[in-house]
């Protein structure tokens, strides 16, 4: 099932020969909506050759093909609009100091673009995901390179999408699809892709993202690698809920069990009286979470291995151990420690590093400098939150500080809420400094087509030899900034 070089290249071309025929912002817009609908309409046959080869279950799995299909109707909206063109016209103006010429700037696709599917969401992050979604809504052919942990589903979700691009008279190599390791390397080093997205590990992530910049002409490599999604809690929010607060950490930490990219694995509590009841009702609540099936053996046996590492080094503690919680499943669990071990580089590292699966670590900070000093020490992120107390949540005492505090460290910062769930909007933002992502663009949400596009500009062309888009009657009705006054 392993794609040569020659299939590799065969689908880049296909893929290639298949730019024309997205050219017309109505067949895109179409052709999303198609696949949405299709894909619904093959929801039981989906649905179970997904769970048959992941075990997540199949009502998490019909919910995530319906998040994956209300994504492809929402950048079909995005492209009807047609406010991702970013249009801006300028008219000459001789009494400027230089003098402006006549300019008229829009962005164009990129081209082909290779996206390399996460084994964690087997729809929403895969062959029909969102950077299939946005690279298509930008009009760009994409060649998807499967995870192994899924290649049936696959499969099946390549050949509805090459339905719905046939009825609208889009070649069906406008979605390519190919297996293997060896495939992913080829399809980056391939001439004719000209950006990739990416959602996985760090070492697979930055191996991809060095082949990218080391061909002979680079490309853009839109990496999703690894996250450690840290939570602070302060001592007056602890003292207020910690009880609460336990619990929504216990089911975000084992939602999915662990496997989604947002699980918070680092969380910052006070040491006090309010932070022993905190860590007693996350406690309470892990101990009730049922052992899960993770996505393959491979990442089991990391996950045993990396929580056994960890729970060995000296005063870590586990309320609730993790581990094997039977032949084939693995059970939640945390760790504590106190904060101070983690202010200064040694031993300790490790606890700095996501784990993937149910487990996180508490340190248990006894000042305000401590805590600091840990977060001081964190890479990028996904995401970053505070658990604020009413009061600080008002804008008293160091709430505003610590929002500021957080924000260098991460794309999305939560308060009082958890990193878990990530919503398909238009305001959505999901990346973060590197390891988080290895660029400062998202892979949710509307700007997430704005990977996949470059600006051009036109300078002092006759409106006869201009694209619709850029001339002065605006024959398409796109929102423009037209001689500096925003038109909608």
């Amino acid at each position: 099932m392993e794609a040569t070089a020659q299939e590799v290249d065969a689908a880049v071309r296909a893929a290639d020969q298949a730019r024309g025929a997205l050219t017309d912002r109505a067949v895109r817009a179409a052709f999303l909506r198609t696949a949405a609908e299709r894909l619904e309409a093959a929801k039981d046959q989906l649905v179970e050759a997904a769970d048959a080869e992941t075990a997540l279950g199949p009502v998490r799995l019909t919910g995530e093909l319906a998040r994956t299909c209300y994504q492809l109707r929402a950048f079909a909206d995005i492209v009807d609009e047609g406010a991702f063109l970013d249009v801006v016209i300028n008219h000459p103006d001789d009494t400027a100091t230089p003098p402006i010429p006549d300019l008229r700037r829009y962005k164009v696709p990129l081209g082909v673009v290779a996206v390399y599917s996460a084994s964690n969401f087997p729809f929403a992050f895969s062959v029909a995901g969102g950077d299939t979604a946005s690279a298509l809504a930008a009009g760009c052919p994409v060649v998807v390179k499967a995870h192994p942990d899924h290649p049936a589903l696959s499969e099946l979700v390549a050949k509805v999408l090459r339905t719905a691009a046939k009825a609208h008279g889009v070649p069906a190599g406008v979605v390519g699809l190919v297996h293997g390791f060896e495939a992913g390397i080829a399809l980056i080093e391939h001439p004719l892709v000209s950006a990739a997205g990416f959602t996985g590990s760090v070492r697979g992530g930055r191996a991809l993202f060095d082949a990218a910049a080391a061909r002979p002409v680079p490309i853009p490599f839109h990496g999703e690698l690894g996250s450690l999604n840290p939570v602070l809690i302060t001592e007056a929010a602890a003292a207020e809920r910690a009880e609460a607060i336990g619990a929504g950490l216990a089911g975000s930490m084992t939602l999915g069990v662990g496997q989604f990219c947002v699980k918070p694995g680092l969380v910052l509590a006070p040491a006090g009286a309010s932070g022993d009841r905190l860590v007693k009702s996350l406690t309470d609540a892990v101990s009730d979470t049922d052992p899960g099936v993770l996505l393959d053996h491979r990442m089991r046996d990391n996950f045993l291995a990396g929580v056994a590492e960890r729970a060995e080094l000296p005063e870590v503690d586990s309320p609730v151990t993790p581990g094997a919680g039977g032949e084939h499943t693995v059970s939640a669990g945390f760790l504590t420690v106190p904060a101070g071990k983690l202010a200064q580089e040694g031993t300790y590292d490790l606890l700095l590093e996501e784990c993937f699966g149910p487990v996180t670590v508490v340190a248990r900070y006894e000042d305000e400098a401590e805590a600091k000093a840990v977060l001081s020490r964190l890479p990028g992120n996904l995401t970053a939150t505070v658990h604020l107390s009413t009061e600080e949540a008002a804008g008293q005492g160091r709430g505003p500080e610590l929002l500021a505090e957080l924000t260098p460290l991460a794309g999305r910062v939560l308060v009082n809420g958890w990193p878990t769930g990530v919503a398909v909007a238009p305001a959505q933002h999901h990346g973060g400094p590197y390891p988080a992502t290895t660029s400062t663009s998202t892979s949710v949400g509307g700007t997430a087509i704005e990977r996949w596009l470059r600006p051009v500009v036109y300078q002092g062309a006759p409106e006869a030899l201009l694209p619709p888009e850029l001339r002065d009657d605006n024959p398409l009705g796109l929102p423009r900034r037209f001689n500096g006054r925003l038109e909608r």
